[in-house]
Parts: C-alpha cells; structure tokens; sequence
C-alpha cells in the first residue's frame, strides 16, 4: 500500500522538477530577447538581417578574460525563421598579448540554411579573419555576410586590452520539447 502513496510523490517531484527547468529557459530566453531588443535600438539597421536571414543565434551574455592567454565562453539561443530550436554554447582561446577583462553580447546571423545547418551540426568555428561588428547606429547597414555568417557583439562591461589571435568554436543542442 506505502508504494502505492509514493509513486503520485514520485510523479509530482518530476514534474515540477520539469516545470522550473522550463520556467529558467524561459526566463533566460527572455533575457536573450531583451539583448535582442538593445542591440536593435543601438543599431535599427540591423533590422535588415532579421528580415532576411535563415536564422541567429544570441549569447546576451559572454565572458572574457586574459592575461596573455585569453578565454571566454557563454551560452545562448538559436532561431530559425524567428522561432527557438535550441539552444548553444560558446567557447574560445586566444593566444597573443592579452590583459582583462570584458563581458559582451554577441549576436549571428545565418545568411542560409547551410549556414545554419553547419552550425546546428556544431561545425562553426569563427576564425580571427572573420571580425565582428560593434552595434551601434547605422554600423549593420555597411556591414555584409562573410562565409555566410555576420557577426556583432555589443560591449556590456569591462576592459580588455588585446592584440591576439583566436577563435570562437560552438556546440549546439537542440531542444528536447517542441517551442511554444
């Protein structure tokens, strides 16, 4: 009979358990829109990408931090055709002379659906000829796709003084329950 009592328990703990690990994504996927919105107001011309790419990825935030060697890493969202499939983990090393500290927001777009799908297969290493772009007004309408990806981070806090070379490499996971 006890067994009986449990299993309803057992089944409850699960479910909330899942319910707090939806609310944090959705709360989280929140923050990802809100630095959504700032780099549209730092940039309306960035406008242009959303309308006409196959999808973005946001990190609202990256952390960064050197002293000669550099590293940094965040996590964020993925979209395609303004809807979330999942979800991405940034990491990247630098090596070079490198002092500091910073925290950026980062934001791609995906000029095709290779694009995407190269990076959904985590295939995606930005490499240091591939630079972004500073948001900031009018700066998207002069900027162009290089291999099929733009790129443009928007300063949160910090200092950093570099002169390095590196990369950023991603690994993407897809969502476990279809997006509302």
């Amino acid at each position: 009979m006890k067994k009986l009592v449990l299993w309803p328990a057992v089944a409850l703990a699960f479910t909330l358990a899942g319910a707090d690990r939806v609310a944090a994504v959705t709360e989280s996927e929140k923050e990802a829109q809100d630095v959504v919105a700032s780099f549209l107001k730092n940039d309306p011309s960035l406008k242009q990408f959303f309308a006409t790419c196959a999808g973005y990825a946001v990190f609202p935030e990256v952390t960064k931090g050197a002293v000669g060697i550099g590293g940094a890493q965040g996590g964020g969202f993925v979209y395609e055709k303004n809807v979330l499939i999942g979800k991405s983990k940034l990491t990247q090393v630098t090596l070079g002379w490198a002092l500091g500290w910073q925290s950026y927001a980062e934001l791609i777009f995906f000029e095709t659906a290779d694009a995407l799908n190269q990076f959904k297969k985590s295939e995606t290493v930005l490499a240091a000829q591939l630079s972004a772009v500073a948001a900031a007004d009018g700066a998207a309408a002069k900027a162009n796709y290089k291999l099929g990806l733009a790129v443009f981070t928007m300063t949160k806090g910090g200092l950093m003084f570099e002169a390095s070379v590196g990369g950023q490499k991603f690994r993407f996971t897809p969502l476990a329950v279809a997006p509302r």
